[in-house]
């Protein structure tokens, strides 16, 4: 099988250190634990930022910092949020993609009541101006799909113009609001992408470990970290984000899939350099 890429999403916009003290929430905290990360075989780094409270930000002063101090650890593959602060007007939610040009962002295709309590506002409106962003910038849209009609918008979107081809998908199952972390559900939606495209999928809470075994096992690439889930197992907080890559790691290799390193994952998703 293809050699399996791991993303660690070390922080969100979520998960505060009162749910785990483990959770890195400033650039000094992030850095390290990317770099981490990225020893334990993480190839991808997807990032979000925290403010003094530590609620999720896209002030792009801290992803610059951040960013920089990354990259005087190590190379890992840069994925930036740009959905980290509900309410954000759109300027601000890709601003940082202008000033840093990461090989890779985020593109949610479609809006959703998160966790039940707000909106997760994808409009249209800013979708198209983040494509156009992207596509100046050779930005690849890892397009985040939290249900079944994020993909169809996807779809049109490809077919627009807005996202080139070939896409890479990121299967999020188990978000509050969004479609529950089931392997049926996993099956279904993978089974709706293009047949060009790469794919990898995660899920929140305690589905987490089915849907990590079964992407592998389906050839999908994988991502973990406190964003998604701030357990190791059962009642057992994670130590770190590096324990994590580890884990998923261990699994691909039980499951004969080499672990990709960051010029394999460059090629596998044919990214700028």
């Amino acid at each position: 099988m293809e050699k399996l890429i791991i993303t660690v999403a070390t922080t969100g916009a979520w998960p505060k250190k009162k749910n785990n003290p483990n959770v890195p929430v400033t650039p000094d905290e992030i850095a390290e634990s990317v770099y981490q990360s990225y020893k334990a075989g993480a190839s991808i780094a997807h990032l979000h930022m925290r403010d003094e409270n530590e609620d999720g930000t896209m002030d792009k002063d801290l992803f610059e910092e951040t960013v920089k101090k990354i990259r005087e650890k190590c190379d890992i593959i840069l994925n930036l949020t740009t959905s980290g602060e509900l309410g954000a007007e759109d300027e601000r939610r890709f601003d940082h993609l202008i000033a840093i040009e990461p090989a890779m962002a985020s593109f949610d295709c479609g809006s959703m009541n998160w966790m039940h309590w707000g909106v997760f506002e994808n409009h249209p409106r800013f979708l198209e101006k983040l494509g156009k962003v992207m596509i100046e910038k050779n930005i690849k849209p890892e397009i985040e799909c939290f249900g079944p009609s994020m993909i169809y918008n996807a779809l049109y979107y490809i077919d627009k113009g807005v996202i080139k081809e070939p896409g890479h998908f990121q299967i999020c199952l188990g978000a509050p609001g969004g479609v529950t972390a089931t392997i049926d559900n996993l099956l279904y939606m993978k089974n709706l992408l293009p047949k060009n495209s790469t794919w990898s999928a995660f899920g929140i809470g305690a589905q987490h470990m089915p849907i990590l075994y079964t992407t592998i096992a389906m050839g999908g690439h994988v991502r973990v970290g406190m964003e998604d889930n701030v357990y190791f197992s059962k009642g057992v907080l994670a130590e770190s984000n590096a324990q994590l890559v580890e884990r998923a790691a261990k699994a691909g290799e039980v499951f004969g899939r080499e672990i990709a390193t960051v010029e394999d994952t460059r090629k596998i998703l044919g990214l700028k350099e």
